[in-house]
C-alpha cells in the first residue's frame, strides 16, 4: 500500500494512452487506486480533517488492496472540475469528491469516464457511475441545541454558517428546535460567510454575534475560528465536524462530529469486489455516521444524562428532531402536532423555524 500527498493539480492532462486506460476503468493486478478531493486544507480539525481520517481508516483496513491519494484545498467550480478530471486521467478507479459544490463538476467528469466510480458527498444528483453520501447532521445539531438551551443564560445563540443550502438550513433549525425544547424563548442569530473555510470571516461573524448578546456560538464552517473566539471571549461554543476541544478547553462544550470511516471502507471494498453501485446513503446517529464529542466537564451531570437519553431516542426513531408542531419565522405552520417532516421535506428545507434571526 502506498499513500501519497498531493498538492492542488493545475497541470495539463497526461498522455492519451493513460487516459484510455482510465476511461476503460481497467483494474490491473494491483491495488485499487482511490483518490479524494478536499475543499479545505486538512489541518487537525474540521470537515476535511474528518474525511482524511476516513481515508486513513480505509488504508489501514484494506492494506495493500488499495492505494490512495488526495488533493486538498480545491475551490468549488472550475478548479474542482480540472482536479477531478486529472485524477480520472491519472488512472484512479474510485474518486470521492467531498464538498457540495463539487456536484456538477463530478457529474460532468463522470460522463467522460463511465468506467470509473465516483462518490460525491452531500449532493443530490446521481448517475450510472456517480453515487452520493451524506450524514444526518441535523440529528447531532438537535442534541447540540439541547445543550445550548440548558447552558445559555441569555437565551441567545450565534450560528456562523457558510451557504444557505438545505444541509446548512437543517442544522440551524434543528439546533434552534433542540434549544427551544428546554427553553422555548431561545433564539438563534445567523451570519453567513459565503465560504466553507475562511477563518477571518468566521471569527468576525462570531465576534459580532457575541457582541449582540449570544453567550453560546456554533458553526457550519470548516475552521476552528468560532471555537477560538468563544474561548477568548469566555463564551460557550459547540464545534462542528470534529472534536475541537483543544482550541477551547474551558468553553467548548462538545462537537457534532462526522465519522466517515465505515463508509469509505465499505465503498472501496465493494469496488474491489466489483459490487460497487451508485447508491444514495444518508446515515445518522444509529448508523454511527454522526456523534457528539465528549462533553466538557462544565456540563452538569443532569444535562449530560438528558443528552444521552435523547440521543438514544433519536437512534431508535422515538424522537424525531423535526416533529410538529413547527412554525416558521413568518408564522406559517410547517408541520402539525404529532406529525414529522419526511426525508424529502428535510432534504429540500429552505425556510427558517420561528426563533431563527436571519434571512435566506
Amino acid at each position: 500500500m502506498t499513500t501519497t500527498r498531493r498538492t492542488l493539480l493545475r497541470t495539463s492532462l497526461l498522455a492519451p494512452a493513460i487516459g484510455a486506460l482510465a476511461a476503460r476503468g481497467a483494474r490491473a493486478d494491483g491495488p485499487l487506486r482511490v483518490a479524494f478531493v478536499y475543499v479545505a486544507p486538512i489541518g487537525d480539525a474540521g470537515w476535511t480533517y474528518q474525511h482524511e481520517l476516513g481515508r486513513r481508516a480505509m488504508d489501514k483496513a484494506l492494506g495493500d488492496k488499495v492505494s490512495s491519494s488526495y488533493v486538498e484545498d480545491v475551490a468549488e467550480g472550475a478548479d474542482a472540475e480540472r482536479v477531478i478530471r486529472k485524477l480520472a486521467t491519472d488512472g484512479n478507479q474510485l474518486i470521492f469528491t467531498t464538498s457540495f459544490g463539487y456536484m456538477n463538476p463530478t457529474l460532468k467528469v463522470a460522463q467522460q469516464f463511465p468506467k470509473i466510480y465516483f462518490d460525491h458527498a452531500t449532493g443530490y444528483k446521481r448517475a450510472a457511475n456517480v453515487g452520493t453520501y451524506s450524514a444526518r447532521f441535523y440529528e447531532g445539531r438537535y442534541l447540540a441545541g439541547l445543550i445550548a438551551g440548558r447552558m445559555s443564560k441569555s437565551g441567545i445563540g450565534g450560528y456562523v454558517a457558510a451557504f444557505p443550502i438545505p444541509e446548512v438550513v437543517q442544522g440551524i433549525n434543528a439546533f434552534t428546535l433542540g434549544a427551544q425544547s428546554v427553553n422555548p424563548k431561545f433564539t438563534t442569530k445567523v451570519v453567513w460567510t459565503s465560504s466553507w473555510f475562511d477563518p477571518g470571516k468566521e471569527r468576525a461573524a462570531a465576534d459580532t454575534m457575541i457582541a449582540q448578546g449570544a453567550d453560546i456560538v456554533t458553526h457550519h464552517t470548516d475552521s476552528t475560528a468560532v471555537v477560538q473566539a468563544g474561548e477568548e471571549k469566555g463564551v460557550y461554543s459547540i464545534a462542528y465536524n470534529s472534536d475541537m476541544s483543544k482550541y477551547g478547553p474551558k468553553t467548548c462544550l462538545t462537537a457534532v462530529t462526522m465519522i466517515w470511516d465505515s463508509y469509505y471502507i465499505a465503498t472501496a471494498k465493494a469496488a474491489i469486489e466489483g459490487k460497487w453501485q451508485p447508491t444514495d446513503v444518508w446515515g445518522g446517529i444509529k448508523d454511527g455516521m454522526v456523534a457528539l464529542a465528549p462533553l466538557n466537564s462544565v456540563v452538569p451531570v443532569e444535562v449530560a444524562k438528558d443528552v444521552t437519553a435523547k440521543q438514544a431516542q433519536i437512534a431508535t426513531g422515538l424522537l424525531k428532531p423535526f416533529q410538529g408542531p413547527i412554525t416558521d419565522q413568518d408564522g406559517k405552520e410547517r408541520i402539525v402536532k404529532g406529525a414529522a417532516l419526511t426525508d424529502q421535506e428535510i432534504l429540500e428545507m429552505k425556510w427558517f423555524a420561528a426563533g431563527v434571526q436571519g434571512k435566506l
